[in-house]
């Protein structure tokens, strides 16, 4: 019933088939993959005889890391370029406009030092809302730029964020000129 050319078709085919299904997961994790946020905290390993305070004391570590990357950041952005960040939020015009009007997310003239989830009309997420009474200062900004989704709970933004320091300070900085 099978002979030598059929198994060779049948096994043919499955593995052709394997192959393209591998590489549409390639392409689709290259074209809709969103980059992995690493936390210090989070690296740091606790052991099984660890004690409470020991586990503790891994976070208190990072800490010098935050400080040093807000340092970082306030250097950055006394000598960001607006007119680069203005090319940086291109990215941005998808769903935010500068003119007073609402996109598919609020309008961004003036947003910087603004009171979170201020702009009226608009329907923010839960997660904003709860953070209403905070001001977008620049470093504000610069931490939800990283990472939306990792600054804000279930944040609407679909946006996966801007992995370069020097972008967000020139965007940053871009928006302050506006205001």
């Amino acid at each position: 019933m099978f002979d030598t050319m059929t198994i060779t078709k049948v096994v043919g085919g499955t593995c052709g088939s394997l192959l393209a299904f591998l590489l549409i997961g390639w392409a689709s994790d290259g074209i809709y993959g969103v980059p992995e946020t690493h936390h210090a905290a989070a690296e740091a390993p606790v052991e099984a005889n660890s004690t409470a305070a020991e586990a503790t004391e891994a976070p208190a570590e990072a800490a010098p890391d935050a400080a040093e990357a807000g340092a970082d950041f306030a250097g950055l952005f006394a000598a960001a370029d607006p007119a680069a960040g203005e090319k940086v939020f291109g990215k941005c015009k998808a769903c935010h406009k500068i003119d007073g009007k609402n996109g598919t997310g609020p309008h961004l003239d003036g947003v910087v030092d603004r009171p979170k989830a201020s702009v009226e009309g608009f329907g923010y997420s839960a997660g904003l809302l709860a953070m209403a009474g905070d001001s977008w200062t620049p470093e504000n900004l610069n931490a939800f730029l990283t990472s939306p989704k990792d600054y804000v709970a279930k944040t609407k933004m679909a946006f996966a964020g801007l992995p370069k320091p020097q972008d967000r300070a020139n965007v940053i900085a871009y928006l302050a000129s506006l205001n």
